[in-house]
């Protein structure tokens, strides 16, 4: 028995090769309060800062950078890494990636910074 909510299977690949610009979240799936995001990534994004949620990045394909103002983290294909709420953050990929963002339901992509990268969630 469902919950009352549409029940169906998504494929990751699938969902990924239908994105065409980097920087441009699509829903994925929703699980309670949380959103789990497909993107591309390419490119240096904005340093911003998520003050009340934290946020998950797991890599699918390439290289991601997560710059901090004291130190970088690099991730590969594979590796899940959180941000923790409030911590200033600025993603960079040198060569196309392809990732999963988990963030709770409402979280804007430029977080506090704004400008023209905020990019509302897509539907695929």
């Amino acid at each position: 028995m469902t919950s009352g909510r549409d029940v169906e299977v998504r494929n990751v690949v699938d969902a990924l090769n239908k994105i065409d610009k980097p920087w441009q979240p699509h829903r994925l799936v929703s699980i309670n309060d949380y959103d789990v995001k497909v993107v591309k990534l390419l490119g240096e994004f904005v340093w911003h800062t998520h003050p009340d949620t934290d946020e998950m990045f797991f890599v699918q394909n390439g290289e991601l950078t997560i710059q901090f103002r004291d130190r970088d983290v690099v991730l590969g294909p594979g590796d899940v890494f959180v941000v923790p709420a409030g911590v200033e953050h600025c993603p960079k990929a040198d060569e196309e990636v392809s990732a999963l963002l988990f963030e709770r339901s409402g979280t804007v992509n430029t977080g506090d910074a704004g400008g023209d990268r905020t990019s509302q969630v897509r539907e695929l």
